[in-house]
């Protein structure tokens, strides 16, 4: 690398991160990926078990593809679904592998500012480069940059099972009985753990219907096994999504499956309840007890899927404009506002509305959504791909964004384990 030519900082070799890296190589852009994990696509492979509900075409970024091809890489089928293990090895790794020395794992961001000054200093903010803080196996870097990406997601910072966005009275002592994950019961030592046991999953998302349609099975499968499912709101409304009608038939079938083990008694929801409190009793079975007095009693094990936030805590020393409510920039924000929209209705943004007063700052991928539970890969792949043109000084093709989505149903990221899918 020219040692005066600075390169864009990507946080997270995650799926975006990878895409943006592959971008930017395609726009004579030198990119540097910084993955805290030991391996890109780390946070994937946590929930490796779970198969997407968008299809091997949909979740391959398209100069990740043409970066690909050069290596020999070739595409999956392009109409099954993969798992998240499976679009870690046979797509994120290969891309890592192809994007080289560029991709650096081990490699914690504790904390991103401008060359010598702290957010309060306005002067050199657009001439003196951007320093990325590095946390390694072999001490403390700082890398300077002309631009940082960050790319890092949400999947570390799960919301707590509290209905008010904070941990429960208790929740913390209770943290051996409670896993905020869509747990892997094809796993023996997993399955164990809640066969034949009480099981609360709290959530409605996409991730909450996961884990709904899963234990549903070992319902049927292991006697004495009970499920409740806690949720915050009244009523489904649009929870369970758009079934038949859904234009993404593996995230239509996730919402039928949740319902239809609702209607079969396997699964027994719990409308209003925002928990307040966690107890534990000597046999170390928990109490939860809602904000309004209700009580749901004697649970052995509790399923958190209650979403995730973004951690914005080592952003502090650069300037954001965050939206007061998501936490999301603050032109993108009235685009993906949960109340008005789902991830099929998400007007197409780019590098315009993922911008900040910082210069050369942007969020992308999940983590630009704030609190918004509505991210779709396709969506983060256009994005990066305007970043990268716009930095490549391309302005006309990063204005230009364009973006189809499927309307209609629950979106998120994955979907119905393997064994329930019949699309593969």
């Amino acid at each position: 690398m020219n040692g005066t030519v600075l390169p864009v900082v990507v946080v997270g070799a995650g799926p975006v991160g990878l895409a943006a890296a592959a971008e930017l190589l395609e726009q004579g852009v030198e990119p540097l990926v910084l993955e805290a994990g030991e391996h890109a696509g780390s946070s994937v492979r946590e929930w490796g078990h779970v198969r997407l509900f968008s299809p091997w075409e949909w979740v391959v970024d398209p100069a990740a593809r043409r970066l690909l091809e050069k290596h020999g890489w070739t595409q999956p089928d392009p109409e099954s679904y993969p798992s998240g293990a499976e679009w870690a090895e046979r797509y994120l790794a290969p891309l890592a592998d192809a994007l080289g020395s560029r991709v650096v794992t081990g490699a914690r961001v504790v904390g991103v500012t401008r060359r010598g000054r702290d957010r309060v200093v306005d002067a050199g903010r657009d001439t003196e480069p951007l320093l990325v803080h590095v946390s390694t196996g072999g001490g403390e870097q700082r890398i300077p940059a002309r631009a940082v990406i960050d790319a890092s997601g949400t999947w570390t910072s799960a919301n707590p099972l509290g209905g008010d966005g904070l941990p429960a009275i208790g929740e913390r002592a209770a943290g051996e009985r409670i896993r905020a994950a869509v747990p892997d019961l094809t796993d023996p030592e997993e399955r164990r753990r809640y066969a034949g046991r009480y099981v609360v999953v709290a959530g409605s998302g996409h991730s909450a219907l996961t884990a709904v349609a899963a234990f549903a099975e070992l319902v049927a499968d292991e006697p004495g096994t009970r499920v409740s499912w806690l949720l915050r709101r009244a009523g489904f409304g649009q929870v369970l999504g758009g079934g038949d009608a859904d234009q993404l038939p593996a995230r239509g079938a996730l919402g039928k499956r949740a319902a239809e083990a609702v209607e079969a008694g396997s699964v027994t929801p719990v409308f209003g309840f925002r928990t307040e409190r966690v107890e534990q009793d000597d046999a170390g079975r928990l109490s939860l007890t809602s904000d309004d007095g209700r009580q749901v009693e004697s649970v052995d094990e509790v399923v958190v899927v209650t979403g995730f936030r973004p951690d914005l805590s080592w952003l502090s020393e650069v300037r954001l404009q965050l939206d007061a409510t998501l936490q999301a920039p603050v032109l993108l924000a009235p685009l993906i506002d949960p109340n008005a929209h789902s991830c099929g209705t998400v007007y197409p943004h780019g590098a315009e509305e993922l911008a900040h007063p910082e210069p050369g700052v942007y969020l992308a991928g999940m983590k630009s959504y704030g609190r918004a539970p509505t991210f779709l890969a396709r969506t983060g792949y256009e994005q990066v791909r305007s970043i990268a043109a716009e930095l490549a000084g391309d302005h006309e093709a990063a204005s230009r964004v364009e973006l189809i989505l499927d309307e209609t149903g629950v979106c998120g990221g994955a979907g119905l384990f393997d064994a329930d899918l019949s699309h593969s």
